[in-house]
């Protein structure tokens, strides 16, 4: 059997059109061609881009928007969006370091951080789930609440903190490799398996691409909104605490606009806004193009209001190239 068919073909007897499996195909190593595109670029017109020490620099200064995205990721495979990540991260930066200046050890100083992120998903996921509100109103509203949160408990002003117990997560190394990295790639790892090896998984597929067929399956759809947005809180929590050790203090202004990026980075990795479809893998995929096409047109003095305008265009192409291949498929 052509691995291009797929069982619903086989079942109905329908054979793919042409556009049907360009973008088949286009799924599986579409993404990742773009990436190779675009390092072959940078390599050729930005200066020192294809060294040792810049390929580090791009992999960690992605890690925490890559950490988001993953926990985004799921949320998205449920036809849900959560625009409150950026401010969790705030949260959660805060959280850790004032426990840690509190005197707490560090793995409580660590844990109550990404605990904090968490609670701050479940509600989001509590209100969604259970009161059927729709989770971009829930997660706009916790958007700004959450950062009050940030601003209110540190005072409105940064808190330094030069003897930060866990600042070795966001500047150490782990031989070469920066440990925010090693960090995030072990996330990616937990999560890959949580989707592909776990019944979980297979729900969270289920209920993205069709919530009520996933109920009458006997899915308790309630209960895997809660833990998908439980777990987005989780890891945005993971990634403010990353962040504070980087900068070394509580920033409540830490992480504004991350969101958006960590967005774009599931929609460029090739999960459907819609729900039901996406990979874990594209997500990284995608955090890596933002990556890469930031730090190319930093190198190539390229002036930041422009580096924006290229951001924007490339995060609507993936969006509309989705939109194409959804009418594709449709029409046929």
């Amino acid at each position: 059997m052509s691995e291009s068919v797929t069982v619903a073909d086989v079942v109905t007897g329908r054979r793919q059109n042409t556009g049907e499996r360009i973008f088949f195909w286009w799924d599986r190593v579409g993404i990742l061609l773009i990436l190779v595109l675009l390092m072959a670029l940078m390599t050729v017109t930005a200066p020192n881009f294809a060294s040792f020490d810049n390929a580090m620099n791009v992999l960690r200064s992605i890690s925490i928007n890559a950490i988001l995205a993953s926990g985004m990721t799921l949320v998205i495979l449920t036809a849900g969006i959560d625009l409150s990540v950026g401010s969790t991260l705030a949260v959660a930066g805060c959280v850790g370091v004032l426990l840690h200046v509190a005197g707490a050890p560090m793995i409580v100083a660590v844990g109550g951080g990404v605990l904090a992120g968490a609670l701050a998903g479940a509600v989001n996921g509590g209100l969604s789930a259970w009161l059927l509100m729709p989770p971009f109103i829930v997660t706009l509203g916790a958007m700004t609440y959450l950062r009050g949160i940030a601003y209110t408990s540190t005072g409105g002003l940064p808190v330094i903190a030069d003897d930060l117990s866990f600042a070795a997560l966001g500047n150490s190394y782990v031989w070469v490799v920066p440990t925010p990295v090693i960090v995030m790639l072990i996330v990616y790892a937990l999560i890959w398996f949580l989707l592909e090896r776990t019944r979980f998984g297979r729900h969270v597929y289920a209920v993205g691409g069709n919530p009520e067929a996933a109920r009458l399956a006997g899915i308790n759809v309630k209960r895997v909104l809660v833990l998908v947005y439980t777990i987005c809180g989780a890891t945005a929590g993971l990634g403010g605490i990353i962040f504070a050790a980087r900068v070394m203090s509580a920033q409540p202004n830490g992480g504004q606009s991350y969101e958006l990026d960590a967005i774009a980075a599931v929609v460029l990795g090739g999960t459907a806004l819609s729900g039901g479809r996406g990979k874990i893998i594209g997500t990284l995929i995608g955090a890596l193009i933002i990556g890469v096409l930031s730090n190319g047109l930093v190198l190539m003095n390229v002036p930041y209001f422009t580096q924006l305008i290229v951001k924007g265009l490339v995060i609507v192409a993936a969006v509309a190239l989705d939109s194409v291949r959804r009418l594709v498929t449709n029409a046929s």
